[in-house]
């Protein structure tokens, strides 16, 4: 435990707390890992950044494109390249498919960064 912990990265509170790994901020709420702020260079969000095949950052709500096609699984005809997808979410997924979406004329599946562009 530290003595002083830092001050809170959303109002710059000097009275915050740890509590447990993590910690408080009494004034807005705000709780953080303090590891992960120091790595980041103070950065806000402590999240992993998301690149697509081009190298744009990717968040959630982006629409994107796909840039190859792509065979999917119990389907006759894949997605075709070019195919726009709609509202993202950015997910831990498995195996790299870290875009969980819904492609018209399939439903809900993952895919992966790396086969779209921001659109």
């Amino acid at each position: 435990m530290n003595e002083n912990p830092p001050p809170c990265p959303k109002c710059s509170c000097a009275y915050t707390y740890e509590m447990n790994a993590l910690v408080v901020c009494p004034e807005c709420g705000h709780e953080w890992v303090p590891a992960e702020a120091g790595a980041e260079g103070g950065g806000a969000a402590g999240e992993r950044v998301i690149r697509d095949a081009v190298g744009n950052v990717l968040q959630d709500g982006d629409a994107v494109v796909v840039v190859k096609a792509l065979k999917v699984k119990g389907s006759p005809s894949g997605i075709k390249a070019g195919t726009k997808v709609r509202n993202i979410r950015l997910v831990d997924g498995v195996d790299g498919h870290d875009i969980d979406c819904k492609v018209d004329g399939f439903g809900a599946m993952q895919l992966k960064s790396s086969v779209v562009k921001r659109a």
